[in-house]
């Protein structure tokens, strides 16, 4: 019998078809802070604008997928978001958090925004609304 060679790297690994893995923490930022503000902007504003964005893989909105874990909302028109995404592996999780600021920051009253990607507590199905879980036939 012959030993194993102590290293097996002669050919692709499983890292080679995961894709890139985001890091906790990466933050995305759009808007510019307003010269004066008309104090918190609309709940419902920033949720409409956040049901714009799309996961290209999935025919429903971040909102309802239960990507979103907080949206605060500043007395200075400022919005900060903290979001996850359905994996650290997901194809356009290095686009996805600038898509969210953009949005939001496109809502009339909205000063700066950023986004923070968080891993923690992962997402699971059970963060979506029962109207995504309609359209992904999931019960």
């Amino acid at each position: 019998m012959t030993d194993l060679p102590k290293s097996t790297t002669q050919g692709p690994g499983l890292s080679d078809f995961m894709g890139n893995t985001v890091r906790e923490g990466l933050t995305a930022i759009a808007g510019a802070p307003l010269e004066t503000s008309g104090g918190r902007v609309d709940r419902e504003k920033v949720i409409d604008a956040l049901k714009t964005v799309h996961d290209p893989e999935i025919p429903v909105n971040i909102y309802d997928l239960g990507l979103i874990y907080e949206a605060n909302r500043k007395l200075n028109g400022d919005v900060d978001i903290t979001m996850t995404l359905t994996a650290p592996h997901c194809p356009v999780a290095g686009e996805l958090p600038q898509e969210v600021a953009n949005a939001v920051a496109a809502v009339a009253g909205v000063g700066k925004v950023c986004v923070k990607l968080t891993w923690s507590p992962p997402w699971t199905p059970d963060n979506m609304t029962d109207d995504a879980k309609f359209i992904l036939d999931i019960f």
